[in-house]
């Protein structure tokens, strides 16, 4: 049995049920007309007692109760309407006309097309045979009624046939629907989960570029000045004071990154001035040469902490990996660039050979300005590392 039309319903299955409803007005006022009219009482009698008793089956069908299979509800009620649809075109002329008016309600109940097509067929039949015998049983009012039934049959086989169809695609359509919904929730779970992982793999390179690189400073400091301290006190007093220094760096960047103080950064201006207070740190730190040429170049706030990480990360792997004795860097402005070079005349390294989460850390942070990193080393000829970043032309502070 056809379930009330809900939305998302195609027009059609909403037009049947419509038509339904709007069947049982036009039963209602040719009942009323006739009882007003000069029918003999004994008809009106029997017109107003099948149409009450087929709106009784009709209510029952459509009120059944919960849990009942809802296709013997509905094929009793069909039965009952052929019927009083039979009888009704006995009593009185034009009742006929109610096998056209309840064409719908054969589609609705019926629990399938085959079951719609054979019961309207029976409803055509009813008609025919009552309107016939009303009339006496003629052989030409037969054919005239049976030929007027089977032209509405046929207008009722194309609304069976019709209707799965039209609720299949509104099927389809649900399920596209919930699809749909399912595949959104997916991809905003994918993105939850790529977003959480991309906040994970920041997080693990600041800590690498910040805190884990002052801690490798602190170490060797503090082994460098245990072992001076009875040599160079004054050595060992100024390791001291650069351990303090570094600790107090990590202190700031470790309430950064718990959110308990505002964005690290560098100061607004040039990173030339930043990047000499790195280098100057290094080599007192370190005692290595380090040559500068560090062009005065004004850059906005995320680009100079992207080249301080830079410099911070070579400038530690010179100091955990080289065994340099001098250090090289440059910062150039490009046409539309700017080019942060460190070198150094250490040990050197094979490239291809190279898997540490430093090198890695500095080519997807530049990645996010749109640039990139190049290094160039080969065992026994120190080590290049180039990195660039776009640099638009309003992108000072």
């Amino acid at each position: 049995m056809l379930q009330r039309p809900r939305r998302g319903d195609p027009v059609w299955i909403w037009v049947l049920h419509g038509w339904e409803v709007f069947s049982w007005g036009l039963i209602a006022l040719v009942t009323l007309i006739t009882m007003a009219g000069g029918t003999p009482t004994d008809r009106k009698l029997g017109i107003l007692a099948l149409t009450a008793v087929l709106a009784l089956c009709y209510g029952l069908v459509r009120t059944r109760p919960a849990g009942q299979p809802a296709a013997g509800y509905g094929y009793g009620y069909l039965c009952a309407l052929v019927v009083v649809l039979g009888l009704l075109s006995y009593l009185g002329d034009g009742f006929g006309v109610f096998y056209t008016v309840t064409l719908t309600q054969f589609i609705v109940f019926a629990d399938s097309p085959r079951g719609a097509v054979l019961f309207t067929g029976l409803g055509a039949l009813a008609i025919t045979l009552g309107g016939s015998l009303r009339e006496g049983g003629q052989p030409d009012v037969f054919l005239t009624n049976t030929i007027s039934s089977l032209g509405v049959w046929a207008v009722a086989v194309v609304m069976a046939l019709l209707t799965p169809r039209a609720l299949a695609q509104r099927d389809e359509r649900a399920a596209l629907r919930a699809e749909l919904k399912s595949t959104q929730l997916e991809l905003a779970e994918v993105y939850q989960r790529q977003g959480a992982a991309e906040e994970r793999e920041r997080l693990a390179r600041e800590i690498h570029d910040t805190l884990a690189q002052g801690f490798a400073s602190i170490i060797v400091l503090a082994e460098a000045a245990r072992s001076q301290l009875a040599v160079d006190v004054d050595r060992s007093a100024q390791q001291l004071q650069s351990i303090e220094q570094t600790a107090r760096e990590n202190l700031a960047e470790a309430r950064v990154l718990v959110g308990a103080a505002p964005r690290s950064g560098v100061a607004p201006g040039s990173v030339a001035v930043t990047l000499r207070r790195t280098l100057d740190r290094f080599t007192e730190d370190t005692g290595l040469d380090v040559t500068a040429d560090l062009a005065d170049i004004d850059c906005d706030r995320p680009t100079r902490i992207a080249l301080l990480r830079c410099t911070q990360e070579s400038l530690a792997n010179v100091r955990k990996h080289a065994a340099a004795t001098t250090v090289g860097v440059v910062l150039a402005h490009g046409p539309d660039t700017v080019e942060l070079e460190i070198t150094d005349d250490g040990r050197g390294f094979v490239v291809e050979d190279s898997h540490g989460f430093g090198l890695d850390g500095m080519r997807k942070r530049l990645a996010e300005f749109g640039g990139g990193l190049t290094v160039t080393s080969s065992l026994g000829d120190g080590t290049r590392i180039l990195a660039t970043i776009p640099l638009a032309p309003d992108s000072q502070e």
